[in-house]
C-alpha cells in the first residue's frame, strides 16, 4: 500500500497553541476568537455535555467531524469550525454550543 502524506508547517510560527473557556449565559450565536494566527488543528469541547467538534486543516469551512455523547460521530459540513486569517469561527450548532454551557477550545498552528 502507498501513503502521500502532506505536512504544512508556517514558516514563521511553528508549535504555537492556544486554549481558552467560554460560558455565554445569554442567547448563543457563533463566535469568533482571535488568535493572531491561522490554525490548523482546532477542538471545542462542550464541557456540561461532552459533545465536541474537531477541525483539521484540508477540511472544508464550516465543516468538522462531530462527537456526541452517544458516541455517534459525523462529519458536518455547515456549523462547524471556519478558520480564520487571525483565529477561527464556531458555528451555531446547538449540541456544542448551548446557552449556560461551557466550551473549552483548543487551537494549534
Amino acid at each position: 500500500m502507498a501513503q502521500t502524506i502532506t505536512q504544512k508547517n508556517p514558516s514563521s510560527i511553528v508549535g504555537v497553541m492556544s486554549t481558552g473557556r467560554i460560558l455565554d449565559t445569554g442567547t448563543v450565536e457563533a463566535m469568533t476568537l482571535i488568535l493572531g494566527y491561522k490554525p490548523r488543528y482546532v477542538r471545542v469541547l462542550n464541557m456540561t455535555s461532552g459533545d465536541r467538534y474537531e477541525w483539521i486543516q484540508g477540511m472544508a469551512d464550516a465543516s468538522a467531524y462531530k462527537t456526541v455523547t452517544d458516541g455517534t460521530n459525523s462529519i458536518i459540513t455547515t456549523l462547524g469550525i471556519t478558520p480564520t486569517e487571525n483565529g477561527f469561527t464556531i458555528g451555531l450548532d446547538l449540541d456544542v454550543l448551548v446557552t449556560s454551557e461551557q466550551i473549552s477550545w483548543m487551537a494549534s498552528a
